[in-house]
């Protein structure tokens, strides 16, 4: 006979008053956790008790019920009810609903246990899914973070992570991606953008990584940092109907700017706008753009603004405050104790001169007429204005005569034109052309210009003595190559020199970011200094007389070293001359190290294949730390190879001198050993997804699929 299986009788429920109720001490739960008692009271007190008491009869020494029930389950409720009735929001002896557990199968440490051991808390999915529905039942993010005790930004966290992709949600519900992940995937609200890089990263671990998936959705975006996101402005932008993408769980420097194409549209409304305005002020042209190549003023001269005049009323009140001010200072001097009201006064004046001397910079209007402007960014996003350039086709024209000759001849043969007097005789009054040197002329009818041959002759043999006299005079003979040099770089298309001397000077333009280099940004400055102190070219040899001997060779300096290339063109091999760039940076001690270069993603390790990264760490710290990155993809490799390159003093061939190469075959033959004895420990170091053995989707360790490795070596 099959045995009868046992009904289960569920525990009564009772309305207790809470004046009846007692803390029992058997509550398991002593470490505060959670919500506090005071925000569950408030929440007790606007949704009423959810959750009734789980409580025990309090027995006499008979056994008997005293009419007391202990609360060994369900404190925390307890607790915040009597919050309320603190707060007279509920009476001492309001009924509260109360499950009686009169049974001694159990006891009260257990029920306590039970209740919080098998309570599970809502997935994160469910909160946020929940969040969405009263979003979507009309409260906004202040109402629910006020009901649930968070944040307002929590809130919105909350809410874009539900707003992902069902898709991906329906994988992090499966466990089969985590929620740093589904945060990456929220900067976008394109669901299938956010399809399209899952599909990328799904089949491969290492491109998994939050800040990767970040990278990808804001690949094809524009950072708010970005100088033209600087300049345009969000609010602008988001009036024109631009989208602003927001990371609500990582610093994002104001998001990032996701329509590209209207960026720069606004970008170049706004340039026109500031270039007209610009013009506006005189100048006969401006050019704009979001950035100019290097070397992009050559071939043109720079006039410079000058302060502005002084008003015969500003020179006389000048004059009266330099004197009150030299006056007061000799007096303050000879004084034993410091008076701070002659201190304030001296401010006064001082700041008063300072102000004559910072006077407006302001430039000639006759100049304006035949220069212009180039107006950029700059890197913080500021309008840079570079004024004062004067084309070759718009310098003054010098006047010849010219235009008298054609008046008195306008259908003359130019390839008959006269030089200076040359080959010109007067007769009767008329100007015969082509007369030969031997052309006998009566001598009281005036002197003959002499013959371009004789003239020459003679000219030839002063040109001879001059060298001999300069070889001579080495001070001199400095100041003459300076001179022509000077010519050349600052004045382009002047012919004042007598030397022969041609200075060539490439600007490298086509090199992307060249301009922006340290080294670039010096020599820029150095420049525009000594142009600003250059005469006209006409007095140019009596400024340079007048400059002292270190002033000199600083110039001198910085004209030679325009003009020197160390370029290396396959189109152009000079062998000579770079042995020559190297035996000089030899003698200068030059290292490009000590100059501030250093790998990069950008400079270097992003622009060379996968075997060229792993060479250089092999080289500069040993095997180890290149089987570290081995079997990495190359854009997570390239990164990750700076790292280990930074402070390493490493050089690719093209950047090292002589010695160099020497060096680098050494740090080839490292073995392992060696390498782990001096390895920077912290350089070695890689994030524990980054170190494992091999691309789980490679053939062999270090090869992924689909990669020709002789390809590789070809390719190099």
């Amino acid at each position: 006979m099959a045995k009868a299986i046992q009904k289960i009788a569920m525990n009564p429920s009772e309305n207790i008053p809470y004046d009846k109720l007692v803390l029992s001490q058997k509550n398991v739960r002593r470490v505060k956790d959670g919500v506090s008692i005071e925000q569950l009271a408030e929440d007790i007190g606007r949704r009423m008790l959810l959750q009734s008491l789980n409580v025990r009869p309090v027995l006499g020494e008979d056994g008997e019920e005293t009419g007391t029930f202990e609360v060994p389950a369900g404190g925390r409720r307890y607790l915040a009810l009597g919050i309320l009735i603190k707060q007279k929001r509920l009476a001492k002896n309001e009924p509260i609903p109360c499950i009686v557990n009169r049974s001694t199968a159990t006891s009260a440490e257990e029920d306590s246990l039970a209740e919080n051991f098998h309570r599970e808390d809502l997935h994160p999915l469910d909160q946020f899914r929940a969040f969405k529905i009263l979003s979507d039942q009309g409260l906004d993010h202040e109402e629910i973070a006020a009901r649930f005790f968070v944040s307002s930004a929590t809130v919105k966290q909350r809410l874009r992570l539900a707003s992902v992709s069902p898709r991906l949600l329906d994988l992090y519900e499966k466990d089969e991606i985590r929620l740093e992940q589904i945060m990456a995937f929220s900067i976008s609200d394109d669901h299938a953008r956010q399809a399209q890089v899952w599909e990328r990263i799904n089949n491969n671990q290492h491109m998994q990584e939050p800040y990767y998936i970040r990278r990808l959705l804001t690949e094809t975006t524009v950072r708010a940092d970005d100088r033209r996101a600087v300049y345009v402005g969000a609010e602008a932008y988001d009036a024109a109907g631009g989208v602003i993408l927001r990371d609500l769980f990582e610093l994002d420097s104001g998001g990032w700017f996701q329509d590209a194409a209207l960026l720069e549209q606004l970008v170049f409304d706004r340039l026109k706008v500031d270039a007209e305005a610009i013009r506006a002020d005189g100048w006969k042209w401006v050019e704009a753009a979001i950035s100019f190549p290097y070397g992009h003023t050559s071939g043109m001269r720079r006039v410079y603004a000058e302060p502005a005049e002084l008003s015969t009323e500003e020179i006389a009140r000048y004059d009266t405050v330099k004197a009150e001010y030299d006056a007061l200072d000799a007096k303050y001097a000879e004084m034993e104790d410091a008076d701070q009201e002659i201190e304030d006064k001296l401010d006064q004046l001082g700041a008063e001169l300072d102000a004559f001397s910072d006077r407006p910079q302001v430039y000639d209007p006759a100049q304006k007429t035949i220069a212009g402007a180039f107006v950029t960014l700059g890197a913080n996003g500021q309008l840079q204005i570079e004024a004062g350039f004067v084309r070759p086709e718009d310098e003054p024209r010098v006047e010849t005569g010219d235009d008298d000759e054609e008046a008195d001849g306008g259908d003359r043969d130019p390839s008959q034109a006269d030089d200076v007097g040359a080959n010109r005789t007067v007769v009767n009054g008329q100007s015969l052309n082509g007369a030969s040197d031997t052309t006998e002329e009566p001598e009281d009818e005036g002197i003959k210009p002499l013959p371009e041959r004789l003239v020459f002759d003679l000219t030839a043999q002063k040109t001879l003595a001059l060298r001999n006299a300069l070889a001579s005079d080495v001070d001199v003979a400095f100041v003459m190559v300076l001179h022509a040099l000077v010519l050349q770089v600052f004045y382009r298309f002047a012919k004042d020199s007598c030397l022969e001397i041609n200075m060539v000077s490439n600007s490298f333009g086509q090199v992307q970011g060249l301009a922006e280099t340290p080294w670039a940004k010096e020599i820029a400055d150095r420049h525009e200094a000594w142009d600003r102190d250059m005469p006209d070219s006409d007095k140019l040899w009596e400024f340079l007389l007048g400059l002292d001997e270190a002033s000199r060779k600083a110039l001198f300096a910085h004209c030679a070293s325009l003009s020197l290339n160390a370029v290396v063109e396959p189109w152009n091999k000079r062998p000579g001359a770079l042995a020559h760039a190297d035996a000089l940076a030899a003698t200068l001690g030059f290292d490009m190290v000590e100059a501030g270069w250093s790998p990069t993603v950008d400079n270097y390790l992003g622009r060379v294949t996968k075997a060229r990264i792993v060479q250089a760490v092999r080289e500069a710290r040993g095997g180890d730390s290149a089987q570290l990155i081995d079997h990495m993809k190359k854009d997570l490799m390239a990164r990750e190879a700076a790292r280990l390159l930074e402070g390493s003093n490493w050089l690719p061939e093209p950047l090292r001198l002589d010695g160099g190469e020497a060096a680098a075959d050494t740090a080839k033959t490292v073995t392992d050993d060696v390498a782990d004895a001096t390895l920077d420990d912290d350089a070695a170091e890689l994030p524990a997804f980054l170190a494992g053995d091999a691309d789980p989707l490679s053939d062999e360790p270090g090869t992924a699929v689909g990669e020709d490795t002789d390809h590789l070596q070809a390719a190099e």
